[in-house]
């Protein structure tokens, strides 16, 4: 360790040797970036990054290497050998390349640290490859002790570099990839110098193609520079490139697909910040809700693509017509919500309303024919009886329906005074939309039963909410009203990522069956929320099983279908629920790669009292087996039942017989029992141990 402490501080110029470092640092820091973006890419991109990263590499090590010999003091006559300093680059990124090429798609194995290894290799035959350009009055000889120990610490650090990079353990991680590639290069440079021993012999002779020190430190610092000018310029490029994707999938993720509007989201946020600034106390806001009349004649009539024409031009109108201070915003369907930020007298809020009103019956030419739609408007005001962003917007919701029913262009102005039972509604939507943070609502399972064995198989998660003066509120109460309110999607996600996650400490690998709403199908990024629920939760992807009505799945069928076969790629499972009181068309069940059918509980109720009822059932059993799909039957309470069901081959059943909905609580023995059961899945269904399929998690 003195030998080497003492080449470093007594052989060489501080100067040049802080240059060195410095290219060391900076080389070996947008190097290790480039290689941890080497990983993250795929198919031609990756190969351009593995490029650049070698070359970056592979020049750093070969500049760290003879600006440090350029510091190094002698007094014998030197120069440096042209085709051997080349060839020393040359090898340098080849080490680089190869070591860095191997470990870029791997994910597990020692592959990962062998390729480490492998670039540890390269600077050391960089090294001695430029020692041997290296030309001097003299015979150099090597202490075969401090040699060993240089490969030996290079390697190493190698492998910890890119050990680093692949298998991070915490954010800091990428700091240490690059702070074990400096240490490779460093490390190895002086020690393999302080075991070097330079004879002087005055009958060597340097060569007239020798390169001076000048020449070369010239040189060097070229190459580095345009080598780091090109990294840097494409790391920074691509960062910008991602930033704006962030930036836009931000702006796709807050805007109406259809309209461009600000979406939900948008809205809340919008309306919350502005609650919040500081305003005049005679100042208030109005939250303006604007439904448009008959829209579903509209779309009955015409088709969904000229409903869809129709939304886009009342929101081009509006737009057209909002003045500095004002918000406009889709909240789903037919409804657009403006928002006035500030206002005096209460007759500015109602000019407000009318104005946009004016601007949606405006004519619009359809399909060569002067066309019109009328909407009504509902307005609620802040300060006043709503507290919060949701509050407010429900209130403005609840004066628009009043408005409908008033008249094709009235406006309304919110009272705490309006229909008792719309009233009560609008109180529960907003105690709904504080149940989650309260802690008010808890999932129930329900177990679903091989039709043969009995054996649970899984569970239907349910959802239900206990008012803390209300009691037990019926979903039959509060879905509709969160589908209505918007709510629904931060209500499913909150049911999907509980029951993803309860299930998840479960011994027994039982699948869990979990509905997914109209409007969260409809999301295109309902895949990712899926995916990043699995992810955070651990929860396998074939163990969860997403319940859909075909309510769902029939307005926007091409989108419905994009969205299952990503869900499916994930390795979920996908059911259709209540099968037989939708539409229930043999195309959808040709068209849609379903998992299972769930016949309703009404048919069930039915067998061995009506006889329509079980021809639906045997027809909806026979039709699944002919499109090899499972079957589950719901609603099953008797053995009648149960015979029946045997009988035409339903396969799976779940009802009262088997037991009713509870809490987690209660079924703890069932699902927490650690006792090998088997169960009936399909020929082809297997337990995957990871979150998402190999196909995603790749």
């Amino acid at each position: 360790m003195l030998t080497i402490l003492s080449c470093v501080a007594l052989d060489h110029s501080y100067p040049l040797l802080l240059a060195a470092l410095a290219v060391c640092i900076l080389g070996s820091v947008l190097t290790m970036r480039l290689y941890a973006r080497v990983r993250r890419t795929q198919g031609v991109q990756k190969l351009h990054w593995l490029f650049l990263s070698g070359c970056i590499g592979g020049s750093t090590i070969w500049s760290t290497h003879f600006i440090a010999m350029i510091s190094y003091r002698m007094s014998l006559d030197h120069a440096y050998d042209p085709f051997m300093s080349l060839l020393s680059l040359a090898i340098a990124v080849g080490f680089t390349l190869f070591g860095f090429g191997i470990t870029a798609g791997r994910q597990t194995g020692a592959t990962i640290e062998v390729g480490g290894g492998i670039v540890g290799l390269g600077i050391v035959a960089m090294h001695y490859v430029g020692m041997a350009a290296f030309l001097v009055e003299g015979f150099k000889t090597w202490d075969p002790v401090l040699t060993a120990v240089a490969m030996v610490l290079s390697v190493g650090f190698g492998a910890v570099a890119t050990n680093r990079i692949a298998r991070p353990v915490t954010r800091f991680c990428k700091y240490g990839g690059a702070t074990s590639l400096i240490l490779a290069i460093v490390s190895l440079h002086f020690t393999a110098m302080a075991g070097m021993t330079i004879v002087p012999d005055p009958t060597v002779l340097i060569p007239d193609m020798g390169v001076s020190d000048s020449v070369l430190v010239a040189m060097v610092l070229l190459i580095m520079a345009v080598m780091m000018a090109l990294g840097a310029s494409a790391y920074i490029i691509d960062l910008n490139s991602n930033q704006l994707a962030a930036e836009r999938y931000r702006h796709l993720s807050r805007h109406d697909a259809l309209t461009g509007l600000p979406n939900r989201d948008a809205l809340h946020e919008h309306v919350g910040e502005t609650m919040r600034q500081p305003r005049d106390d005679t100042a208030r806001m109005a939250v303006v809700a604007i439904g448009v009349n008959r829209f579903k004649d509209v779309n009955d009539a015409h088709g969904q693509a000229v409903g869809d024409r129709v939304l886009r031009e009342i929101a081009e109108k509006v737009s057209g017509v909002l003045q500095t201070g004002e918000f406009l915003a889709r909240n789903g369907g037919d409804e657009f919500v403006a928002v006035l930020d500030q206002f005096f007298m209460k007759a500015d809020a109602k000019e407000f309303a009318e104005r946009i009103l004016t601007a949606v019956n405006l004519p619009m030419d359809l399909e060569g024919r002067p066309f019109r739609v009328t909407a009504s408007a509902g307005i609620a005001l802040f300060p006043g009886s709503g507290q919060t962003a949701t509050d407010l917007l429900t209130q403005a919701d609840l004066a628009m329906q009043r408005a409908k029913s008033t008249g094709p262009t009235a406006v309304r102005f919110y009272k705490p005074s309006m229909d008792a039972a719309t009233r009560d509604r609008s109180l529960l939507s907003i105690d709904l939309h504080h149940a989650i943070d309260r802690g008010e609502l808890e999932l129930y399972y329900q177990p679903q039963n091989d039709a043969l064995s009995r054996d649970i198989i899984g569970y239907e998660v349910l959802l239900r909410w206990r008012h803390p003066t209300r009691g037990m509120v019926s979903p039959v109460e509060f879905i509709p009203l969160a589908e209505r309110t918007g709510f629904i999607q931060t209500l499913g996600d909150w049911v999907l990522e509980t029951a993803c996650r309860e299930a998840s400490s479960w011994a027994q690998p039982l699948r869990i069956a979990v509905n997914v709403a109209p409007a969260q199908l409809a999301d295109r990024l309902l895949p990712h929320r899926v995916r990043d629920i699995l992810l955070q939760t651990g929860l396998s992807a074939d163990r969860l099983e997403l319940e859909i009505t075909e309510s769902g799945i029939i307005g926007d069928q091409q989108h419905a279908l994009h969205i299952i076969r990503q869900l499916k790629a994930m390795g979920v499972k996908i059911a259709m629920d209540d099968y037989g009181t939708g539409y229930s068309s043999l195309s959808t069940l040709q068209n849609f790669p379903f998992d299972k059918i769930k016949i309703d509980r009404s048919f069930v109720d039915g067998i061995g009292r009506s006889r329509p009822a079980e021809a639906i059932v045997r027809s909806t059993i026979i039709l699944a087996r002919s499109l090899d799909i499972p079957v589950l039957a719901e609603g099953v309470e008797t053995e009648e039942h149960m015979t029946f069901l045997r009988g035409e081959g339903c396969l799976q059943v779940q009802g009262y017989l088997f037991g009713k909905p509870q809490p987690l609580s209660d079924i703890k023995t069932a699902v927490m029992t650690a006792v090998e059961i088997e169960l009936s899945l399909d020929d082809d269904e297997t337990v995957d141990p990871s979150p998402l399929s190999p196909a995603v998690a790749a």
